[in-house]
């Protein structure tokens, strides 16, 4: 696959690597077809790679799927100073990967952190991004208290794993040593195939004196992640660190501060919601899915996938495609 810089070279029907400058640096992204714009967001230990399935078939169904590198990871710009990765820095690269692209509006489509970072771009950008879907994590609007105050409620003696990964250079210290090992772990602990029994979200917990990956379930491998899968992502890990990725939880109160203006603030645009049964975030947020009458009142449909786990457009491709062109054909049959 070529590796083009121009910005305004035409989309293909090929998946093409790019480089765009926005304003905070350069975005890597890959894209492939042609017609309205979806920009797919990755999350956390994540890379463009993590669409890898839905960019062809986004492309069939007649659409400029577009996956990025989330600054921080892969190809994409790594700035050094934590508050770099605050939200209000991603909205804007998504905003400027768009104007790269030539284009003055698009759908987004997130997971996992993408999923928080797609709302909060078409909730704050409105003009630019004109519908939302969001994987894994549901709609939350910004209230309550500061996050790093109530995630320190959580878990009795246990931490958090939010709080866990507060401190710079912690979770790096776990992780990096063998990268290629704990993304295994980590990856297996939330795939609906080899998640242990329960789905109480226990790994997110960890004991005092442990490290998180003691949480883990053990030498297993879920079916969807190939050996030559786990070597594109552990690579890619191995060259860029951990830490691009982990400064978007040091800054959950930055943004709770930067937000309040948007406080309760519900997500207008035609959207769309997928979840795995097998998630615990799906558990954990189930007051949030309640409130989407109230949160979205834009939705079109939402969708528990029965056994699922985590990494859902991983784990259920052909499904989760199904159902995103299904949505962006009707949204834009509805535009």
């Amino acid at each position: 696959m070529s590796q083009p810089n121009d910005t305004s070279a035409p989309p293909t029907d090929e998946a093409v690597h790019r480089l765009v400058d926005v304003p905070g640096g350069r975005i890597h992204l890959v894209e492939q077809g042609s017609g309205p714009l979806v920009l797919m967001v990755h999350g956390f230990p994540e890379s463009w790679y993590s669409w890898r399935h839905q960019l062809p078939a986004l492309a069939a169904g007649g659409f400029r799927a577009v996956a990025i590198d989330v600054r921080g990871y892969g190809r994409s710009s790594k700035p050094r100073a934590v508050d770099a990765y605050r939200m209000l820095a991603h909205v804007a690269d998504n905003v400027g990967v768009v104007h790269a692209l030539g284009e003055e509006t698009a759908t987004i489509v997130g997971h996992d952190w993408g999923s928080p970072i797609a709302s909060n771009s078409a909730l704050l950008r409105p003009d630019v991004f004109t519908a939302a879907a969001l994987l894994s994590v549901p709609y939350a609007p910004r209230g309550g208290g500061r996050p790093t105050e109530l995630f320190a409620q959580f878990g009795g003696a246990a931490e958090f794993y939010m709080s866990y990964f507060q401190a710079p250079g912690r979770a790096e210290s776990e992780i990096e040593p063998d990268v290629r090992g704990w993304l295994a772990g980590f990856y297996a602990a939330l795939s609906g195939d080899t998640a242990p029994a329960g789905g109480d979200g226990s790994l997110f917990f960890v004991p005092p004196g442990a490290r998180l990956r003691d949480r883990f379930t053990g030498d297993v491998r879920p079916p969807w992640l190939t050996e030559t899968d786990l070597d594109v992502y552990a690579e890619e890990f191995e060259r860029s660190g951990l830490t691009g990725g982990l400064n978007r939880y040091r800054n959950i109160d930055r943004d709770w501060e930067d937000l309040a203006a948007w406080d309760g603030a519900p997500l207008t645009q035609p959207s769309l919601f997928i979840g795995g049964e097998r998630d615990a975030s799906i558990a954990w947020l189930a007051d949030a899915i309640k409130a989407f009458p109230a949160t979205l009142p834009g939705l079109v449909s939402s969708h528990i996938i029965e056994g699922c786990g985590h990494w859902i457009q991983q784990e259920r491709a052909d499904e989760v495609n199904r159902l995103l062109v299904d949505w962006l054909t009707t949204v834009r049959r509805d535009a």
